[in-house]
């Protein structure tokens, strides 16, 4: 909208509000219309949309005081006072005012504007009345209004905000690892110290506390040492820090084993100035799904094998933990929805009776509305306590990405269930979704701390960042419920390893460790890998991957009933080889009803390669429904595929340069039969015969019907000083094709005027060494492939390919490459109208067999036999009497034996039974061509 002449000054506006003394319901609407006019911009009276600028916007349980779409939700207040239960109030609705980039809050002396775009940190701007008169303040209030953008432009990515947030952990890492030895010692000193730095900025220590005591001491570590050891001290207790209060945060960060205080490690003077520099970032928006991976690698790197400390994404982890433990509660959700609503509808009947009628004394009907309502409300506390009851396991959790992804997940469904429930009427419900729902096994030390600590940091921020005020007391609760405990090998009796127990969770996720069998010696230790090998003999080979493991005891887990899906990451070979066994006995005992069979994931250190993996989620068989790669399928078999599930097909780097599509003239090429044998007699200046230009020219059409007698002129890519040679063809074409090609748009077209429009350099290079070479019509009701004889120039109907023997006829004309063009071609709209064949799908991603020469020689002799008959039937003596579309809807008994034979011959050659099914033949040539084995043309 452009401004308008503002109708206020600042001076009037603030003398007017400025201990106006009006009440919030009073004044509200005044206040906004009133700012309105300060900046020149229409009231939400005057506006054009009345729906998107607006006071009191609905919300469930409430409204919003005022509400600009795409711009801001605020909250009005009579009292400074106020403001924070105002804005918690406002966060609440937030979702429901479609995440607005501004919230707003304000007073009658105070406007507080929070930035709230997402992947964004986010800042705070408190704007006094009084301060209106200074143009840069004004300049804030009038960017709410005409460009919240300016806003974000402020700011920083909250993953890049996480990334050098950890990145400057990493010396004072190094520096605490020269000094002291006790890995557990530092691992817990770290936590504190983070957990320190988010608590400052998150409010639950007073503010500045923690800088100050960093600020005060870095360049005396003994007495930051001191002061540090006091407020951990406090922090275990809860209790004073001087005059500061200190709340109780206690869940044994703060507390060693015999429940004192840890000892801190003594940071050097370098360390401490570091640790400043920490105290400077904003660690209230860190993001818990990267910042522990990225502190771990900075701990940990060398054990990152072991660990399995592959940072994933949030989009990524939720591509597992949606089907696999969202999308089943969704649907309890669903169906207790129903179930409320449908007593809800019958407790509003009943009152709608008693309404008809009050004096007639309708006791036992008002009984059965209260009834009905508390049975509601029973049901809606059940669906709270089923969530409430979740447990989701992590048996490599790393430093707790899909922990805390689930966890976000559960609360974000709870908070809809509480949403809900405040438009019933049930007012102050709180989240019931506790960290300890989410278990853990992690073998590293450093890795298990952070979890539990990622874990903390992401629950408080969501109850923050969603309007629950963090009320609990104590701040944290222990998390014992994350592990530190190899999930594979059980070595407490080294003489007698084991597999170990998983504790029972309704839901398994997580991202094994990426590590191949050929380098488990290296990476593991030979005595470990052939413990490992030993214990799981009888389930596994012992040439898998290591993350085979871990699917294999999710499925056991599974079957023995201590837990009911499971969605895990591995690399894509868990779909060949020998870990091919791993997801067979998955699919014998239960099933895979979810999947993504090639998913980039690129590692964080620079230069390192892209690895390719796949996302398996599977149960005991009972869900129905089916997706792979995020769309519906019908089955997903062991290489991850829905029967033949052709979309990611390979291009096979052998089948290159083989197939064209023919030319585009772009011009007026053709010249007519008696013009063409006039131009053959001709002699040319450079001794060479007209024939080398002028030549057949054949259309997809005279593939399909009966050829008519076309030619062309074609110089290839011939200059022109060599086209010139060529008299008559040369003087036709600057005669007849030069004037349209002047008047061409493209430049190179217009210079290039002798030349076809495509030129096909690469066509021609292919084909003029050969005495024919073989072409279909690009679009055809039936596939059938033939010769052409050289000499003759394709248009751009024809598909051609650039080989002449035998054998490759007969793997084209054979079924199934015929399957494999029809499933993956492009159907028209018409189907009698027939398919595209496309080059890079129906041939560059065809796999051709491995054959031995014998083999090949069978192929090539069943197509050297189709293609005299047909010939023999359709140009018997070289005059065309049939079409081959006419021959192939006849489908002669003698074209079927032929056939036949060539698709006996064509299955030798790959080494499959001829009777296989289309589905069939799909699914093997799908395989084939992801496999690295098909053969070259």
């Amino acid at each position: 909208m452009t401004p308008q002449l503002p109708t206020m000054t600042p001076q009037e506006f603030a003398g007017r509000w400025h201990d106006a003394g009006f009440g919030e319901r009073q004044g509200a609407q005044s206040f906004f219309n009133d700012l309105c006019g300060l900046v020149g911009h229409a009231t939400p009276a005057a506006y054009s949309d009345p729906e998107a600028f607006t006071f009191e916007k609905t919300v469930p349980g409430g409204s919003a005081d005022a509400y600009f779409e795409e711009h801001f939700g605020w909250e009005f207040k009579g009292q400074d006072a106020q403001l924070d239960g105002a804005f918690n109030q406002l966060l609440r609705y937030q979702v429901h005012l479609k995440t607005p980039p501004l919230l707003i809050v304000s007073s009658f002396e105070t406007i507080r504007i929070q930035t709230n775009f997402p992947g964004m940190e986010t800042a705070r701007y408190d704007v006094g009345i009084a301060e209106l008169e200074q143009p840069e303040r004004l300049g804030l209030i009038r960017d709410v209004f005409f460009a919240p953008h300016r806003f974000r432009e402020r700011l920083r990515s909250v993953d890049a905000v996480t990334r050098e947030t950890a990145a400057l952990f990493q010396s004072i890492v190094v520096d605490m690892e020269a000094q002291n030895e006790d890995p557990e010692r530092l691992a817990r000193y770290l936590n504190q110290l983070v957990f320190c730095l988010y608590s400052e900025d998150a409010g639950l220590l007073p503010d500045g506390l923690f800088a100050r005591i960093v600020r005060q001491n870095f360049r005396e570590p003994a007495r930051f040492d001191g002061a540090v050891r006091s407020l951990f001290a406090q922090m275990a207790t809860g209790g004073f820090s001087g005059a500061d209060e200190i709340p109780h945060f206690n869940g044994d960060l703060f507390k060693s084993i015999d429940q004192g205080p840890v000892d801190p490690v003594e940071l050097s003077t370098a360390a401490l100035q570091r640790l400043g520099e920490a105290c400077e970032r904003n660690w209230r928006d860190i993001e818990p799904s990267i910042f522990g991976t990225l502190f771990e690698r900075a701990l940990d790197a060398s054990k990152r094998a072991q660990t399995g400390a592959h940072y994933t994404g949030a989009d990524d982890i939720e591509l597992v933990v949606e089907p696999v433990v969202m999308t089943p509660l969704r649907r309890e959700w669903e169906t207790a929805r129903a179930a409320i609503e449908k007593l809800l509808e019958a407790e509003q009947g009943a009152n709608d009776v008693v309404a008809t009628a009050p004096s007639q004394g309708f006791d036992p009907l008002n009984a059965l509305a209260t009834a009905l309502r508390t049975r509601a409300r029973e049901e809606l506390d059940a669906f709270r306590q089923r969530l409430a009851s979740v447990r989701v396991l992590d048996p490599a959790c790393g430093s707790g990405n899909f922990l805390y992804i689930a966890l976000r997940l559960l609360l974000d469904l709870e908070r809809e269930v509480i949403d809900y429930a405040a438009v019933q009427g049930w007012h102050g419900l709180t989240p019931t979704v506790q960290p300890n729902q989410m278990l853990g096994l992690e073998i590293n030390h450093y890795a298990a701390e952070l979890a539990r600590t990622a874990l903390w940091i992401g629950y408080i921020q969501w109850h923050q960042a969603n309007g629950f005020g963090y009320t609990q007391r104590p701040i944290l609760t222990p998390l014992d419920t994350i592990q530190q405990a190899d999930a594979i090998l059980d070595l407490t009796d080294p003489d007698n390893p084991a597999e170990p127990e998983w504790p029972a969770a309704e839901f398994i996720v997580g991202n094994p460790p990426f590590l191949g069998a050929k380098n488990m010696r290296s990476e593991l230790g030979s005595e470990y890998t052939n413990r490992l090998r030993r214990v799981y003999r009888r389930e596994l080979d012992g040439a898998v991957d290591l993350c085979c493991y871990w699917f294999e005891k999710a499925r056991a887990q599974i079957g023995a009933g201590q837990a009911s899906r499971a969605g895990l990451l591995g690399t894509q070979g868990i779909r060949f080889s020998s870990n091919l066994r791993t997801l067979e006995r998955i699919k014998n005992t239960g099933d895979i009803f979810a999947a993504y069979d090639d998913l980039e994931w690129k590692p964080e250190e620079p230069n390192s390669a892209a690895v390719h993996v796949s996302i398996v989620c599977f149960d005991d068989g009972s869900e129905s429904t089916k997706t792979l790669n995020g769309v519906p399928a019908s089955d997903i078999d062991t290489r991850l595929m829905d029967d033949a599930y052709l979309d990611h097909a390979q291009r096979l780097p052998q089948n290159a340069g083989v197939c064209f599509r023919g030319i585009e003239k772009g011009g007026p090429f053709d010249v007519t039969p008696q013009d063409a044998a006039t131009m053959m007699a001709d002699s040319n200046p450079n001794g060479q015969p007209n024939s080398d230009v002028v030549k057949r020219y054949l259309m997809g059409s005279d593939l399909n019907g009966r050829p008519k007698e076309r030619w062309l002129i074609d110089f290839g890519s011939m200059p022109e000083s060599e086209a010139r040679q060529y008299n008559l063809p040369y003087q036709h074409c600057l005669n007849h094709v030069k004037p349209v090609r002047d008047k061409n748009n493209r430049e190179h077209r217009r210079l290039n005027w002798w030349m076809f429009n495509d030129a096909t350099p690469a066509l021609n290079s292919a084909i003029t060494p050969l005495t024919r070479y073989i072409g279909t019509s690009q679009v055809s009701k039936y596939r059938y492939f033939q010769f052409i004889d050289a000499g003759t120039t394709p248009n751009n109907k024809v598909t051609v390919f650039a080989r002449g023997d035998d054998y490759f006829l007969g793997i084209l004309e054979s079924r199934f490459h015929k399957v494999w063009a029809t499933a993956i071609g492009s159907q028209l709209r018409e189907i009698e109208s027939g398919q595209t064949y496309t080059i890079t799908d129906c041939f560059e991603k065809f796999p051709f067999p491995t054959a031995t020469e014998r083999l090949q020689q069978a192929v090539a002799d069943a197509a050297h036999k189709l293609d005299s008959q047909r010939r023999n039937v359709c140009q018997p003596n070289g005059i065309y009497r049939r079409s081959m579309t006419n021959l192939y809807t006849e489908n002669p008994p003698w074209l079927q034996a032929a056939h036949a034979d060539l698709d006996e011959a064509t299955a030798d050659a790959y080494g499959w039974p001829v009777d296989l099914t289309d589905d069939d033949i799909l699914k093997k040539l799908m395989r084939l061509n992801l496999s690295g084995r098909a053969g070259a043309p």
